[in-house]
């Protein structure tokens, strides 16, 4: 496999800069080989002094904060991934802030101009300074006038100048990687390192195009329009575009500010049951969730109501996968160990050569613990973090679809165990999950199925004519390539010949490059 240039040697800056911060030092891996353990030795000879005093934290933090928005987005994503960075790791990046000085003010007004295709003055009333500023985009309030005469305050989100661009460059470097990790380190294959990077580069396609991040919060709205204590902001379509998102302004208070929470009178363990609850209920009911629910991103208002902002990640699941939740849930809370290794075969998760009865006493191993103790005692994350190990033990591989919903509920977790540290997550969780089994799993939910059952079996005898009449014209034409062979047209071949010619260019010009790139070098060698 040859490597490509550029992003080797962005990968090799990108080491210096965590040598330098110290990032190497916080690596302790008692079993490593002798090579890597010389290779982190040597690295560390080029940190700065100054680091030695420094926390893990702030070591990485620094460390990807220079770098640039594109690692320290990585590295909130690997926070997500105990099972491919080790938990300690895991915890570590779990702490990095995604908070970036703000860029110009005068940029951002004429970022914002260029896109709405009119000057800033024409669109609001007033523009303010950024008042938050994260890696890919920063918040700034403003004032709109409606057709009426009427003002309301706004807030507009703009995306970063120049930030698409550097992410898809770096993500160059991460796909080399995790390509190099597949073929030559087996054990990674189960982890599927490939799949994780295509799972980071769609989740920022998507982050950074804020028309999709507005239509989330539609979506969002339209879910819950009828869901006590919950709602996310509107959207003003007529000032959004591609890179720049205005909704209305919340004026409640950050769930992050935990003892204003208190003074202004709010009961915190009903606030972090709600969040729990509404998490589950998006989960399960719309196979629709906000995928970033921090303290930061959650606001509550005096009534006591939570709104939730910045919905760029978002996470989605299946009917059938909906069906494996639950029931995974519901079976941890109520002990049914086997009938949760069973989900977990049927669902595909373990390989079907596995025992499905040693899988159940896995199972009971983790789950047992949680039951009769309080999230102070045992968490969500610990979970986890064993399920993660049990899966490697019988080599279940990594499930991308479900990745985003194992490091939303443990940010959940968190933020819950914040308003109120003494939470029970089953005895909170069993209500909503409860209710979905028996409406879906139930005598009703079978009937619902079977109606459906019926719908798609009347669908695929409606269209039986026309597979019959495809699978008619296929037959002819197999029948023809069997009796005259495969033939190209003139402008196929054309094609196929001249990409071939273009291919060979390329190689004899990469194979004076590097022999000129080695004539270079030993002339280095031989006379300085």
């Amino acid at each position: 496999m040859a490597l490509p240039v550029m992003p080797f040697f962005r990968l090799v800056r990108a080491g210096f800069v965590m040598a330098r911060e110290g990032v190497y030092g916080l690596v302790y891996l008692p079993d490593l080989p002798t090579g890597p353990r010389l290779a982190i030795a040597m690295a560390r000879l080029l940190e700065r002094r100054a680091v030695k005093t420094k926390s893990a934290n702030l070591r990485l933090s620094d460390a990807l904060n220079k770098l640039g928005p594109s690692y320290v987005k990585l590295g909130q994503f690997l926070a997500t991934r105990a099972d491919v960075v080790g938990k300690d790791a895991a915890r570590e990046l779990s702490a990095l802030q995604d908070q970036l000085p703000a860029f110009d003010h005068e940029e951002a007004k004429a970022a914002v101009a260029d896109l709405l295709g009119r000057p800033v003055d024409e669109v609001f009333v007033e523009f303010g300074e950024a008042v938050a500023a994260a890696s890919i985009a920063q918040v700034h309030p403003a004032v709109i006038r409606d057709k009426d005469g009427n003002e309301r305050k706004v807030a507009v989100k703009v995306l970063r100048p120049g930030v698409s661009r550097r992410f898809q460059r770096d993500l160059q470097s991460y796909y080399l990687v995790a390509r190099l990790a597949e073929r030559f380190h087996a054990p990674s294959r189960r982890l599927r390192p490939v799949a994780v990077v295509d799972t980071l580069a769609q989740s920022v396609a998507i982050e950074m195009d804020f028309r999709l991040e507005a239509a989330a919060l539609s979506e969002m709205a339209e879910n819950t329009a009828d869901d006590p204590g919950f709602r996310v902001p509107s959207v003003e379509w007529l000032y959004t575009g591609k890179g720049v998102l205005t909704m209305e302004w919340i004026g409640g208070r950050k769930m992050s500010d935990v003892e204003g929470l208190r003074e202004d009178g709010h009961d915190l363990e009903a606030l972090g049951a709600a969040v729990i609850q509404s998490f589950l209920r998006h989960t399960l009911r719309d196979g629709f969730f906000h995928a970033d629910m921090h303290q930061g991103n959650l606001f509550v208002e005096p009534d006591g109501t939570l709104v939730a902002v910045d919905f760029g990640i978002i996470g989605r699941l299946s009917k059938r996968e909906r069906r494996f939740l639950a029931e995974i849930l519901f079976g941890f809370i109520t002990r049914n160990y086997k009938r949760v290794a069973e989900v977990h075969f049927e669902a595909g998760y373990v390989p079907a050569d596995q025992d499905v009865d040693m899988f159940a006493q896995a199972i009971r191993a983790i789950g047992e613990p949680i039951h009769g103790h309080d999230a102070s005692e045992i968490s969500m994350a610990r979970l986890l973090t064993q399920l993660f190990e049990v899966t490697e033990l019988f080599e279940m591989r990594t499930q991308t679809q479900l990745i985003m919903l194992q490091k939303t509920m443990v940010v959940v977790e968190g933020v819950a165990r914040s308003l109120n540290p003494n939470l029970d997550m089953w005895k909170t969780a069993e209500p909503v999950v409860g209710d979905w089994i028996k409406e879906h799993l139930g005598p009703v939910g079978k009937l619902r199925d079977a109606g459906d059952a019926i719908s798609a079996l009347t669908r695929v005898a409606n269209d039986l004519p026309l597979f019959a009449d495809r699978i008619g014209r296929m037959s002819g034409e197999l029948e023809k390539m069997t009796t005259q062979g495969l033939r190209f047209d003139e402008e196929t071949a054309e094609l196929i010949g001249k990409s071939e010619a273009r291919h060979t260019r390329s190689g004899r010009v990469a194979l004076w490059v590097i022999a000129a790139s080695l004539a270079a070098l030993t002339a280095k060698v031989l006379f300085f």
